[in-house]
């Protein structure tokens, strides 16, 4: 790979920024009405809605079957004024779900169903629904208020570098980020909607793309299973995968819900379902440090 200008590098930059919808929470003293955005809590859903569940191996060496735990709902309409592309439908209530029990990290095909997206456009059909007995107690996420804020996304410099194929001096990336409207974080753990994914170890979308066709990457051994030819065809259409939403350790002031050490969840999506409204086949995945 060859190094890139600090003035190429701003013009590329430039070219493929995108909006992300950062979300902040804190709580409160009042139940939030029963169709908020929020994290945590019960979820809004049909009088006829099935709780999902997963079936996993616990740190314990356990495996059942087990509830997976009620993330986060976004009231759509809320949440519009800040989807600023029109990437996400206008009205409706999008639900995230993840299994915190087995936490998987999504690098297996069996791992499909640790994590669920549910899209439910008639507001006025949903009511709240308890959380199951049998959810285990540290598994339950306390309900709390969010609030939504536009923010220019560009990737990670890792990221950048992979998939333009270029050199880039990190302090000058930092810089062309600012340039380009990006504001920086004091704390890293970013929870949002759409835009890069903040990355903790390695791009997602091939690995997407080749667990979705059914490829097991837990190692080494397990990618080089995979064709020349085969890893090519994954890497053109990996394309076609997005981050739908991130979320960094939810703590509140009694309680932290961290996903493996200091990690992060992303929910992964084809550009084409969302646009067809079909969450049937979102990826996660889960990145620590």
């Amino acid at each position: 790979m060859e190094e890139i200008s600090k003035r190429e590098l701003l013009s590329i930059l430039k070219k493929i920024v995108k909006n992300e919808i950062r979300i902040t929470y804190h709580e409160q003293k009042e139940p939030l009405m029963v169709c908020s955005s929020k994290i945590g809590g019960k979820p809004a859903v049909p009088a006829d809605f099935i709780w999902p569940e997963f079936t996993g191996e616990s740190y314990d060496g356990i495996t059942e079957s087990r509830p997976l735990s009620f993330m986060a709902q976004i009231n759509l309409k809320e949440a519009s004024a800040y989807d600023t592309e029109g990437i996400l439908p206008g009205k409706g209530i999008l639900s995230f779900f993840y299994e915190q029990v087995s936490m998987v990290a999504g690098f297996d095909p069996e791992d499909k169903g640790c994590a669920r997206v549910y899209y439910f456009p008639d507001e006025k059909a949903l009511v709240p629904m308890d959380i199951p007995v049998n959810m285990d107690e540290d598994a339950v996420i306390p309900e709390l208020a969010v609030t939504f804020k536009e923010h220019v996304s560009l990737p990670e410099c890792d990221d950048f570098m992979e998939s333009h194929k270029k050199i880039a001096d990190w302090d000058e990336y930092d810089e062309c980020r600012m340039e380009c409207g990006y504001e920086a974080d004091d704390w890293d753990m970013v929870t949002k909607l759409l835009g890069y994914p903040d990355t903790i170890q390695s791009p997602m979308e091939a690995e997407c793309e080749a667990l979705s066709r059914g490829y097991r990457l837990g190692g080494p051994k397990d990618y080089e299973k995979i064709s020349e030819q085969e890893w090519e065809d994954i890497n053109e259409k990996s394309t076609e995968w997005m981050l739908l939403f991130q979320l960094g350790t939810i703590e509140t002031e009694n309680e932290e819900f961290m996903f493996g050490d200091c990690g992060q969840l992303y929910f992964w999506i084809k550009k084409q379902d969302l646009k067809n409204l079909d969450f049937h086949h979102i990826w996660l995945v889960m990145q620590c440090c």
